[in-house]
């Protein structure tokens, strides 16, 4: 494996346990270095910290936040 390829799986903990998951990606690596790319591509989706799984979560998170905004609401609203 390329010395820059191999750093950069070791300075990133997710890449190195997705290799770790997935030791498939060890030959591809070794063969074809230019698909580091596809590499953290799909680590990134698998660890869910792609760009859609962040908005997801941030999404579910002020959805949580109106729903107890609102319970707090019903809670402090005068009844009659």
């Amino acid at each position: 494996m390329r010395q820059n390829i191999y750093e950069f799986i070791q300075t990133n903990e997710d890449m190195r346990n997705y290799l770790r998951v997935q030791p498939v990606w060890y030959k591809r690596l070794m063969r074809n270095p230019h698909e580091v790319d596809v590499f953290e591509t799909e680590a990134k989706y698998y660890f869910e910290k792609s760009i859609p799984h962040r908005v997801s979560k941030f999404s579910e998170s002020v959805q949580v936040a109106s729903m107890m905004l609102h319970m707090f609401q019903a809670m402090n609203a005068p009844s009659e």
